[in-house]
């Protein structure tokens, strides 16, 4: 009987948690509240805890110096990018990328805009603006 390639029958579901390494929870946590705007969860010692519309992201110390590094890149989807850029830089948010462009897609144009937190983790703030019907 020849060996076939199938899909599994199951798949991972969806993102439950992200971790973010931090250097100094109670500075990181200052950030992402009071700058970011993100509803914290709870604390439990060396981590916290954010929504994310419903995935939990967690700070937390790195357990092990193998686990010290700078996370992946983070998207936050946000309807009006332009206005959530500049609320943000007014709470002193630094872009190392202000919104751009990115990508023309067949019904909405792709923008991102990038910024770091305290532990030079990047983060994105991406918005897909609808295309007008009819439009080139």
């Amino acid at each position: 009987m020849s060996q076939e390639t199938k899909q599994p029958q199951w798949g991972l579901g969806p993102i439950g948690q992200i971790a973010v390494n931090v250097h100094n929870l109670s500075q990181a946590v200052e950030f992402y509240r009071d700058k970011l705007g993100m509803k914290l969860l709870f604390s439990a010692g060396n981590m916290a805890f954010f929504d994310c519309d419903g995935i939990r992201l967690m700070l937390s110390l790195p357990e092990k110096p193998e686990f010290d590094h700078p996370s992946s890149i983070l998207y936050f989807k946000v309807d009006d990018i332009q206005r959530c850029f500049e609320a943000l830089s007014a709470r002193g948010v630094d872009f190392v990328a202000t919104p751009h462009l990115v990508a023309r897609m067949q019904t909405c144009d792709l923008w991102l805009g990038f910024f770091r937190d305290l532990d030079n983790n990047t983060l994105a703030l991406m918005s897909e603006i609808p295309r007008e019907s009819g439009g080139s």
